[in-house]
């Protein structure tokens, strides 16, 4: 396990770094978000090579790229669109000036490979220990609340796009579909993706690998999800106001009347 877990980082490190070097030339940061989904597949096909062959290492490998591949699609389509870097790293392009190629590297490239390398826990457990104990229940519910994170995953960010593309809604708040029982389903589907995967991983023995689940929701709930997009969203969209009164931040739940 100890060896999985070093060469996990160690191929981590490697990969961030590649891309950080992408970024240079284009002199954009954002490119860090597209790489994300596809650096779990990564991880999860280095964690099963080294491993034992397993049918849940293999499970993990499948699962685990359906995901990033999806991700990276619908980030790296939304990206080509923007013409200039995320406001996020504009900021921060402006605090550090000459330096932030540099210091982008710690702050944005090396930051994100080591919460990668704690999300994908279930990912290197499972792979790892995968071979000591065959599939079974817990593996399977885990691939059926992984299905249906990844469903509503994808079908929140399509109807999203769809709302964007259409130029009345220039201004506008979406809040029909999914968007109508939460404010977030593309964060919730992702945080049921990986307390899915986490189940997985679980599977082999090895709960202490559901820190990586666990830290996933937080971030999406806390800090680089919810908390972040919604900052500020209110000054731009006046209407955000009233949908924030009827509408649940995180789990579904019936709209609530607006008083």
């Amino acid at each position: 396990m100890t060896t999985i877990l070093s060469a996990s980082a160690a191929a981590i490190a490697a990969y961030m770094v590649v891309v950080w070097a992408l970024s240079l030339p284009l002199r954009d940061a954002s490119i860090a978000d597209v790489f994300w989904g596809p650096g779990f597949a990564f991880v999860a096909i280095v964690s099963a090579s080294l491993s034992p062959p397993s049918a849940r290492a293999t499970l993990l490998v499948v699962l685990t790229s359906a995901w990033g591949l999806r991700l990276a699609l619908h980030i790296g389509t939304r990206w080509r669109k923007k013409k200039e870097e995320d406001r996020r790293y504009l900021a921060m392009r402006a605090t550090w000036g000459d330096r932030f190629p540099l210091v982008s590297l710690f702050t944005v490239f090396l930051l994100q490979g080591g919460l990668l390398w704690t999300v994908s826990l279930p990912l290197q457990a499972g792979a790892a220990l995968g071979a000591g104990r065959p599939i079974g229940p817990l593996d399977l519910a885990g691939a059926v609340l992984f299905a249906v994170g990844l469903a509503f995953e994808a079908v929140g960010d399509a109807q999203l796009s769809r709302f964007l593309a259409d130029p009345r809604n220039r201004g506008k708040v979406m809040e029909s579909g999914l968007w109508r029982y939460t404010r977030h389903p593309n964060y919730f589907g992702d945080a049921l993706v990986w307390w899915g995967l986490g189940l997985v991983g679980a599977a082999s023995g090895a709960w202490w690998c559901l820190v990586g689940p666990a830290l996933m929701t937080f971030l999406l709930v806390r800090v680089s999800g919810v908390s972040l997009l919604e900052k500020d969203i209110a000054g731009r969209r006046p209407e955000y106001v009233a949908y924030v009164r009827r509408t649940s931040p995180f789990l579904p739940l019936p709209p609530a009347r607006d008083p």
